[in-house]
């Protein structure tokens, strides 16, 4: 009989494990799409409330033939989307992959990039993000940016 015990409260127990996976990779999702909600609306408080404190901005540039890693900072940042501008920024995302473990979440986005419903440019976003109390928040991203061989 105590055989049979442990198989039974595994196979009980296994709904609810397959749910948690679930919900905490649309949390990590909610906070993406809220970063790029913010930056459409040209709302920097919306954008930092889905940013870690000490949140990385990085970007891969190729111009003038030489890959650099440029990091921007984070104020600078929020500062020029809540800052009035004609232009729509419009990044249109798809979740390739959302990986989730304990507090650490890792996403992968291709993405074109719009201003004003033009398009701009085209890449990858790799997201890192952590589970706070507040929720998960963005703690790293970085960028690939090029005009031509676009999905």
């Amino acid at each position: 009989m105590k055989h049979l015990l442990l198989p039974c409260l595994l196979l009980l127990s296994a709904p609810a494990l397959a749910q948690a996976p679930a919900a905490e990779t649309e949390a990590v999702r909610k906070t993406i799409n809220t970063f790029f909600d913010g930056m459409r609306k040209g709302d920097s408080a919306l954008v930092r409330s889905s940013l870690a404190p000490s949140v990385v901005l990085q970007t891969i540039s190729t111009r003038g033939g030489t890959t650099q890693v440029l990091t921007e900072n984070p104020k600078d940042f929020l500062k020029a989307v809540g800052t009035p501008h004609k232009d729509v920024w419009d990044e249109r995302i798809r979740f390739e992959q959302v990986l989730v473990d304990a507090g650490l979440a890792s996403a992968w986005t291709p993405y074109q990039f719009y201003l004003d419903g033009k398009f701009s440019h085209c890449g990858y976003n790799s997201f890192q993000l952590v589970k706070l109390a507040a929720g998960w928040r963005i703690a790293y991203v970085i960028d690939t940016r090029r005009k031509d061989q676009c999905k």
